[in-house]
């Protein structure tokens, strides 16, 4: 099964058809009447598409098990054709669509089933997707302009030329995953003054993003929240305690990371942990709902 762990549960919805033809009147008038032999069509084949759908990672290689915390089945009749309509809603990591319609299938086969005996035309003759909602890919355009971002990593390590910098590169790369293309991008100390200067100077330069990664642990050189105090005009905290929460469910010293969020005048200044995975699972959790502010800034600019 493919990785989801890196993910962040959403609402998910999923609504899937499936289209039964049967080949005479008598066939509805029997349906509707509840006198098929086998029992009430609509009710034995909505109660075997419930089943199928809770049960679909134990028949779909690939599917994760999750949690369904609704199904819906309703029944139109347009002629001698019969549409299946299934809702599907979880709120996980990964989406509901094949649990759709492996349900809507399953309804759709026990009617053929129970028909069967009084009608040897029936036909099943699509099982569809109709729509999807839910995950990052649902807010992945959510911006008219394109973004300028700045990228700022501090270590005394990396800057002196010890280590690789890794952190830096992967923010980078979530940030181009939603299209943020090539932020700007330095290396500097843990001093201080140096941070606030190099994070203003990108603020003045009109940056509308300001990732600082390192410095916020609890070491003597941890200093960014610090140095970036002065500059944050709103503070932001509902940010970090999303990345914190997301980060504890995968390593239980998330809790200890100083990170901040903030507001300077339009920019968004964000101050995440150094660490690779940190950075990552930072920006797993902050994307694409950070881009939200930016969103509500143009539309306040255009009143």
């Amino acid at each position: 099964m493919k990785d989801i762990t890196h993910k962040t549960n959403t609402l998910r919805t999923a609504m899937a058809e499936a289209t039964v033809r049967v080949s005479t009147q008598d066939t509805i008038d029997a349906i509707t009447s509840k006198t098929v032999e086998k029992g009430d069509v609509f009710e034995m084949s909505k109660t075997a598409g419930l089943f199928a759908v809770k049960k679909t990672a134990e028949m779909i290689p690939d599917c994760h098990p999750m949690p369904v915390e609704y199904t819906g089945i309703t029944f139109e009749i347009e002629g001698l054709t019969i549409r299946v309509k299934i809702i599907v809603k979880t709120i996980y990591k990964t989406g509901v669509e094949v649990e759709a319609m492996h349900g809507a299938s399953v309804v759709a086969l026990t009617m053929y089933d129970m028909l069967k005996p009084i009608d040897k035309g029936i036909e099943i003759e699509n099982i569809r997707l109709i729509k999807k909602r839910g995950g990052k890919s649902d807010f992945k355009n959510l911006l008219d302009e394109q973004l300028k971002a700045a990228v700022v990593v501090c270590s005394d390590t990396i800057s002196a030329g010890d280590k690789e910098d890794k952190a830096g590169k992967a923010i980078i790369e979530k940030l181009e995953a939603f299209d943020i293309l090539s932020p700007e991008y330095v290396i500097i100390p843990d001093d201080t003054d140096k941070i606030t200067a190099t994070v203003e100077g990108f603020c003045k330069g009109g940056m509308n993003l300001v990732i600082v990664a390192g410095g916020t642990g609890l070491s003597p050189r941890d200093n960014t929240p610090e140095a970036l105090k002065s500059l944050i005009d709103k503070e932001v905290p509902g940010i970090m305690e999303a990345a914190r929460a997301h980060g504890q469910d995968r390593i239980p010293y998330s809790m200890l990371s100083r990170g901040v969020a903030g507001m300077h005048k339009n920019t968004l200044i964000l101050a995440i942990p150094g660490s690779t995975n940190g950075a990552k699972e930072t920006m797993d959790a902050l994307l694409p709902g950070i881009l939200h502010i930016f969103k509500v800034q143009d539309t306040a600019f255009a009143h």
